[in-house]
């Protein structure tokens, strides 16, 4: 109970739920169209799906000041390539909730003469550009751990078999890859963050890559790209332990 009232009395936590309805009715109205549905019927989960995008808008308003003091709590890491990534994609984050603010005074009518295209398009580059930062760290940190891992293996005095194919290497690739990948799974196992944070941000980079044309999907992927990682972001409010830090 006490996990609920700290999640519901969070605006992210609303704003989260609300994009996890906006990416179901873009699941939901996909795949109504596809399953010959009435062009009514469709029409109204598109039009709810406007609603809820508007809706998360209002929410975002001021998001980007929140970025900039991330941004700017970042640049003390001691870790080089932790303090890069997570700077720059703080501060692209920043970029984007301010295209996004913008989006939301057009959308609203505040400013009827502002070319929504041309700033929905801006919006997603910054949103593309800091979820590939996200990525390079979630890899980073993956690469860091495996080395680790495998150090505390050879150091270990207990010797086994997957120890002495790493040190001697008298291993076909097929063989080594298995046995990296074997290592992969157990450094992601051992990390649920880590492992939460490289599905969100998968998740989540397919859907300004299909606004930009970059990898073009369809809407129903889309929408579920945007609903899984909705709900992984939800997980990480309600059990802040889940959440990648720093």
């Amino acid at each position: 109970m006490d996990s609920w009232v700290r999640f519901s009395s969070q605006s992210q936590a609303k704003e989260r739920l609300i994009r996890a309805a906006q990416y179901a009715c873009t699941l939901l109205g996909y795949t109504l169209q596809r399953n010959g549905a009435s062009s009514e019927l469709v029409a109204i989960i598109k039009q709810l799906e406007g609603h809820f995008s508007l809706s998360r808008k209002l929410f975002r308003l001021g998001n980007s000041v929140d970025a900039l003091e991330s941004a700017k709590r970042a640049i003390h890491l001691s870790d080089v390539v932790l303090r890069f990534c997570i700077t720059v994609s703080h501060l692209n984050r920043a970029m984007y909730f301010a295209c996004d603010n913008i989006l939301w005074l057009g959308k609203t009518g505040l400013s009827r003469k502002m070319d929504q295209e041309k700033w929905g398009q801006r919006s997603f580059r910054y949103y593309l550009f800091s979820l590939i930062m996200n990525l390079t760290r979630d890899l980073y940190e993956i690469k860091l751990l495996m080395e680790t891992e495998r150090n505390s293996k050879r150091s270990s005095s207990k010797s086994t078999e997957d120890n002495w194919v790493v040190s001697r290497g008298h291993r076909s690739p097929p063989q080594i890859l298995a046995l990296r990948l074997r290592l992969l799974v157990h450094v992601l196992r051992n990390n649920p963050p880590l492992l939460l944070d490289l599905a969100k941000n998968t998740c989540d980079v397919f859907i300004p890559l299909d606004k930009l044309g970059l990898y073009k999907t369809n809407p129903g992927f889309v929408g579920l790209c945007g609903l899984t990682s909705s709900i992984l972001s939800i997980l990480t409010i309600v059990y802040p332990w889940l959440k990648l830090k720093p």
